[in-house]
């Protein structure tokens, strides 16, 4: 691996802002996109904001009656509406160790944080606030959302550093209450009609994740981007297989049938338990590997493979 596979750069990351072309994450969505069909919740788009009640003019839609108003006054009355001209886009970003894994391409992590930075240069050039949730085993970066290519550069800027700080020594104690940690923040915003895009690898997923997942699906737009490897999928045949988190490790035959077949089992149901949840709640869901450009992936994913 290079040294840019295994961590980012600052100029890196910025340099994506003129590839984050040929995907969007408006409500018009190309039929090849996991963003439409019958499987997965089409965008609400932007909101509308009430501005003002008036007599009803010829040529009016008529969904936009207000019956009640109509009925105390006698003369039909409309609601005006005006569409919300921006809304908040929030990158959850998951730089914890069980990220900090790669067997020929690139890291989970450097995808996670290079999709992230498509997609915030793509939103913002649309004129909508990026804000993100960076989080690794202990912390959580809460960066509130703006606009601007001047804030996007800033955010990619904690993002870079908290990146870099990944190493095999990372402390993964806290690994598993992390994500729920900011979740709970991000819940705490109590945000609407938001598009929340989480960028994750899923790992420590429980059912109080479930519950904070659902809570934001209630009023906002949620779409997962699943990181993975593809040695996570299939665990290679070694009759000596040394295996370590930084701290421990072991070492056993991978090419025992019941190792594979346990192995296989243990990943095809935390896989399950996460598409299972995102069909169930009509979440749309992005699988991005580890091997290939995260460009293709994405615009693949959306629509527009070139």
């Amino acid at each position: 691996m290079t040294g840019s596979n295994i961590h980012v750069t600052l100029q890196q990351l910025e340099k994506l802002k003129y590839q984050a072309r040929y995907f969007s994450f408006t409500e018009q969505q190309p039929v090849n996109s996991v963003l439409s069909g019958k499987n997965s919740s089409r965008l609400r788009g932007r909101g509308l904001n009430f501005e003002e009640l008036r007599h009803y003019r010829p040529g009016d839609d008529i969904r936009t009656l207000d019956w009640k108003v109509t009925q105390r006054t006698g003369k039909a009355h409309v609601k005006v509406f005006t569409e919300e001209k921006e809304r908040n886009t929030y990158l959850a970003i998951d730089q914890r160790s069980s990220m900090f894994f790669g067997s020929k391409g690139k890291m989970k992590s450097v995808i996670a944080a290079e999709v992230s930075a498509l997609i915030a240069w793509q939103i913002t050039s649309s004129g909508d606030r990026v804000g993100a949730f960076i989080f690794d085993d202990l912390h959580v970066k809460v960066i509130p959302a703006k606009r601007g290519n001047l804030h996007i550069s800033q955010l990619l800027h904690q993002l870079t550093k908290i990146n870099n700080a990944l190493n095999c020594e990372t402390i993964n104690s806290g690994a598993h209450d992390s994500l729920n940690t900011m979740l709970r923040k991000l819940n705490a915003l109590n945000q609407h009609n938001a598009l929340i895009i989480l960028i994750s690898d899923g790992y420590g997923w429980d059912p109080t994740t479930t519950q904070y997942v659902k809570t934001l699906r209630q009023h906002n737009e949620v779409i997962a981007c699943h990181v993975y490897d593809p040695l996570e999928q299939d665990l290679p045949r070694m009759p000596q297989m040394i295996v370590s988190d930084g701290k421990w490790q072991i070492q056993f035959s991978s090419q025992n049938p019941t190792t594979q077949a346990r192995f296989r089992q243990d990943l095809q149901q935390q896989l399950d338990q996460y598409r299972n949840f995102t069909n169930k709640y009509r979440i749309p869901l992005i699988s991005l590997n580890t091997l290939e450009d995260p460009v293709q992936q994405l615009r693949r994913a959306l629509g527009r493979a070139f």
